[in-house]
């Protein structure tokens, strides 16, 4: 199944070079790929997955190694990030 991955600020580096400017790319994966398995060849370093959403939608960090995702959604990652 195919599914949009998007990674921001830092974690844009993560992705393939010819990626990275547009922070997002289509993905082909298992129809039962849990979120922690599609990161995984990535690389991202646990701590830097801060916020994750699917379609929009906040993912617990306890749900992120058993949450599958469908055909046509959108998994985004954000690191932590401050500001004032």
């Amino acid at each position: 199944m195919q599914i949009t991955f998007k990674l921001y600020a830092s974690l844009t580096e993560y992705l393939p070079l010819d990626r990275r400017a547009g922070n997002q790319m289509s993905l082909d994966v298992a129809a039962d790929a849990t979120i922690a398995q599609i990161v995984e060849p990535f690389k991202l370093p646990p701590k830097m997955v801060h916020l994750v959403l699917i379609d929009g939608v906040y993912v617990p960090p306890e749900e992120r190694a058993t949450r599958p995702l469908a055909e046509g959604q959108t998994l985004a990652i954000w690191p932590p990030i401050a500001g004032g």
